[in-house]
């Protein structure tokens, strides 16, 4: 039994920039300034970010060339618009099956390695399909394989990338570079898709697909040349996968701010992945134009996406990130109609420039705001499930659109997709997006290693942690409601069972309990705490009448004694 540390004097004399909570949203921490305005480019003075943001746009274009063929071979191959729309979800099941693993895998192992495995697992599968299309041996079968090898890399890299960022630029700049890779991305949409037409009219079908392994060892090559400057590693051995994702999917249960951002994600992808989906389609059928306008069409759709990079921090000055998805949404809807009417490339144009702009608009601001709802240990995992949430609602749509367009026809699945976007809005109201640029979730090690009266081995457990108070009878609630602020913490945190009992024998006296599944999981919780949870500790421990709070760690003992 030891005493609960005296938080409230570490707090003051703490050198790090504290947040100040706001009492009626326990999750949210505002700065106790406005922060410097960040420039937009400046995460492009960090030389590694520039030269490994240059090799994601490369890889990026192949991809996208690698997409827009892909999705145009398939309409050679076959007529059905159910196999047409396979293409898209064929891309993105893997990310929804793999890219929460991935993500837990982000987390625990080198990310430098899993990046170059990503792309080392996908070349030799491109290359070969490459040949195959070269011989005219494709078939509908390979084409989807590939896309599916593709997809499964894209799910390995993807999270990993994400929870990379913050590596790479300084503090402050994470929303510039988020944003900026979604400038990236939509850059490659723009050019990859614009060339196209050229190069299979001069080298063949199979050309994209040879460009994409190319641009894949240049992203190798660039990762390679990167030397990860290693900070903050933990004494403690590494998790689990098995154990990482429970901890990762217990941290999304219970993030308010990262649920939001799931919840309005996946009330707009499944109906935006319609246009994705169908895209080629009625660019044969309706919009006319051939592979050429077809590879116009998506283009416009990364111009559109670049123009809405560029607007962003403006939008969300003006509207703030709730209006602003919103926008994106109803105009979404506005694209889809536009496409299902539209008859001559021009038309299909505008159609696609908006598509583009508000794709970008909805996408990077969940996405900004999932990043900016996770610590760091967490990031990878927190990313993965974003990940598969969106990939999974593109997955469903495109396979459920297409489904739908070989019933009805392409147009009228376009406007029924629009319509069911708009209806899902006023459902997904409540579920407000916080991108909070004050919180600080730093480790605060506030919490010292308790005195052992013996060894416990590491994976001893369950482990419950008892705290007992003692405080005036008239703070009851008060000091009942800082505990349930100190519980969403824990709960984020990889606990559970968290719970606060009242002695019925003893006016004013409390006890806090909660469990770990391990003292190895105990230890990596306490090295997870956060200056968040150091403010309501300090604020708890100002209830506390007699002396300090005494702290319990009790270990299960197992049934042979050990």
């Amino acid at each position: 039994m030891s005493p609960l540390p005296n938080i409230q004097a570490e707090a003051v004399t703490s050198h790090r920039p504290q947040a100040r909570w706001d009492a009626d949203h326990p999750a949210r921490s505002e700065a106790l300034g406005p922060p410097p305005p960040v420039p937009p480019w400046s995460p492009f003075r960090h030389a590694v970010f520039t030269v490994l943001w240059t090799a994601m746009v490369a890889s990026s274009m192949g991809t996208w060339m690698q997409n827009a063929a892909s999705g145009w071979l398939m309409t050679e191959l076959s007529h059905d618009p159910l196999m047409i729309a396979m293409i898209q979800a064929a891309m993105a099941l893997p990310v929804f099956l793999f890219g929460f693993p991935a993500g837990a895998l982000a987390d625990i192992v080198d990310r430098r390695r899993l990046l170059l495995v990503a792309q080392l697992l996908t070349t030799p599968v491109i290359l070969g399909f490459a040949m195959l299309v070269s011989s005219g041996r494709a078939t509908p079968a390979t084409l989807l394989a590939l896309t599916f090898v593709t997809g499964t890399s894209v799910a390995l890299i993807l999270p990993t990338w994400q929870a990379v960022l913050p590596q790479l630029v300084g503090d402050g700049e994470l929303a510039s570079a988020v944003a900026l890779n979604s400038f990236g991305v939509s850059l490659s949409r723009v050019i990859g898709p614009a060339v196209i037409g050229v190069v299979i009219a001069t080298f063949g079908m199979a050309a994209p697909f040879w460009m994409n392994a190319v641009s894949n060892v240049l992203m190798m090559m660039a990762v390679l040349l990167w030397r990860v400057e290693r900070t903050g590693t933990s004494a403690l051995p590494a998790e689990h996968i098995g154990r990482a994702m429970i901890a990762g999917l217990r941290h999304a249960r219970y993030n308010q701010g990262l649920r939001a951002a799931l919840i309005r994600g996946f009330g707009f992808f499944p109906f935006a992945a319609a246009y994705w989906a169908l895209l080629p389609a009625l660019s044969r059928t309706q919009i006319g134009g051939g592979f050429q306008g077809y590879g116009i069409l998506l283009a416009a759709i990364g111009g559109g996406a670049v123009a809405g990079t560029f607007l962003l921090p403006w939008l969300r000055t003006r509207l703030g990130a709730d209006r602003l998805v919103l926008a994106g949404t109803v105009g979404t809807a506005a694209a889809m109609a536009l496409y299902a009417v539209a008859h001559d490339v021009p038309t299909a144009l505008a159609a696609s420039l908006l598509a583009g702009l508000c794709w970008i608009v909805v996408l990077a601001t969940t996405n900004v705001a999932a990043q900016a709802a996770v610590p760091g240990w967490v990031r990878g995992r927190s990313l993965g499930v974003f990940a598969k949430v969106m990939f999974g609602s593109l997955t469903i749509g495109s396979v459920a659109w297409g489904q739908v367009a070989s019933w009805i026809g392409s147009p009228e699945t376009l406007l029924a997709a629009a319509a069911g976007l708009l209806l899902a809005i006023p459902l997904l109201s409540r579920s407000k997006l916080r991108i909070a640029e004050g919180m600080d979730f730093t480790p605060s090690m506030h919490w010292p290693a308790p005195v052992l009266a013996a060894d416990v081995r590491q994976d001893s457990g369950p482990v419950q942690v008892m705290i007992e108070y003692r405080i005036r009878p008239g703070d009851r609630e008060a000091f009942l409601d800082t505990l349930r602020k100190i519980s969403a913490e824990l709960l984020r945190n990889d606990v559970y069972h968290w719970e606060v009992y009242e002695d019925a024998t003893d006016s004013g006296v409390f006890i806090e309990t909660y469990h770990t599944s391990s003292w190895l999981d105990y230890l990596r919780q306490r090295e997870r705490k956060t200056l968040l949870e150091l403010q309501l500790r300090a604020k708890a421990m100002r209830f506390q009448i007699q002396g300090k709070p005494m702290v319990r760690h009790l270990v299960r003992v197992s049934k042979d004694g050990h």
